[in-house]
């Protein structure tokens, strides 16, 4: 009792303060503004994670997004964790020490996987582009013939660059050699078609804070058969207890056993709203969502270029819809122009990441901020930045 008798540390005074959030508008690469309907799923009251009534909800979250993946595989599931959760699963489930992974590198989502794969013991080999860089499919067939993997990871969406990557016939190469094919749609799902199936994807994942608008912490991932087989037929345990598939898939309710047993405890509100974001979409239907960002992005690509701004993906077709990126205007201090837009707009953009710093600023309009006036606020800040900050003579 003597060593429970006297606090010595007193309550900090922050503690003590009621919480206090800014209102934004969160015009950067993700998280997007989350609408009321999802924020008051989240809000719902919580239930048990092993309640019946929660397993229904996980079961709606796969139909959703196996829906948002165009995908009927029974291995459908959300991670409990961020996009970067997803990322490790898909990676620790499917390659073991030795392995050969071959890896697609034109922003810093290439670059995770790379060392991701490397912690796992993997031999790893980059096939590397500068920020915004296209990878031929000739280009990654002959990679495949030399390294010889047993996964091949490509990132659809790269939001550090504003890349959307074309996928067609890749996943066809892949079963000709033998190898899974991974791609990441964290920042292209909604924004930009995929089809799991029909493209021959072996795994897929993406997060729900951007074009899902629901708020950062899950993240669906699905894998289909090939995938299956290799995960389930390795010689020895994934890294992570946690992101291994034996136990998710049960916890998950897709390996067919008749009860689901204690893995984890699932974030519940963020399930509801994930749940709730995957039936705006399947309102809304896929197809319209991407027509809508493609306009969108249509709108804010002609106010930019009517600024005099240019873009930093020349071709319009490989544009990324729900981020673009902006090369930094000549004579002008990329972070005084962000800092200006955040304390006069209270608008948050953003400038590179990875090796994409210093050379692009970023825009994102993405789901529920993807409309006509918000691309409108963004230009209004845009150009009220390049009045106001101060340009070198250079």
């Amino acid at each position: 009792m003597r060593s429970m008798s006297t606090v010595t540390i007193p309550p900090p005074a922050c503690m003590l303060r009621p919480l206090e959030a800014p209102l934004r508008y969160l015009f950067g690469p993700g998280p997007s503004n989350v609408p009321p309907r999802i924020l008051a799923a989240g809000a719902k009251p919580i239930i048990g994670h092993m309640h019946s009534e929660m397993f229904e909800v996980m079961d709606d979250i796969k139909e959703g997004i196996r829906y948002a993946f165009q995908t009927q595989n029974n291995m459908t599931i959300s991670m409990s964790g961020s996009g970067h959760a997803a990322m490790e699963c898909a990676v620790f489930n499917t390659v073991e020490p030795g392995e050969s992974v071959l890896v697609a590198i034109n922003g810093i989502w290439g670059e995770r996987v790379a060392e991701i794969a490397e912690r796992s013991g993997a031999k790893v080999h980059r096939l590397v582009k500068a920020p915004g860089g296209y990878f031929s499919n000739k280009e990654i067939e002959q990679a495949m013939q030399k390294h010889k993997p047993v996964l091949f990871f490509l990132t659809h969406g790269e939001s550090s660059a504003g890349l959307c990557h074309l996928v067609d016939g890749i996943g066809d190469i892949c079963r000709k050699h033998n190898c899974l094919f991974l791609v990441d749609t964290v920042a292209s799902l909604g924004a930009a078609p995929i089809f799991m199936d029909k493209q021959n994807i072996d795994i897929l994942y993406t997060g729900s804070q951007k074009a899902l608008n629901a708020p950062p912490g899950t993240a669906p991932i699905s894998f289909n058969d090939r995938a299956c087989h290799k995960m389930f037929n390795r010689k020895t345990k994934p890294l992570s207890y946690l992101f291994d598939m034996t136990y998710l898939s049960n916890y998950w309710g897709c390996d067919g056993k008749p009860a689901r047993i204690y893995h984890h405890t699932g974030p519940v509100s963020g399930f509801f709203a994930l749940r709730e974001s995957l039936a705006i979409l399947a309102e809304k239907g896929l197809e319209e969502s991407w027509r809508k960002h493609k306009e969108i992005a249509a709108y804010l690509y002609k106010g930019l270029e009517d600024m005099g701004l240019k873009l930093f993906i020349p071709d319009r077709d490989l544009r990324l819809p729900s981020v673009t990126t902006i090369a930094i205007p000549d004579g002008y201090d990329w972070r005084e122009m962000l800092a200006y837009i955040m304390k006069h707009h209270q608008m948050e953009m953003t400038g590179g990441l990875g090796p994409s710093v210093g050379m692009v600023m970023r825009v994102g309009l993405m789901g529920y901020n993807c409309e006509k006036f918000n691309a409108d606020k963004a230009l209004h800040a845009l150009q009220d930045a390049l009045k106001n900050c101060k340009k070198s003579k250079a």
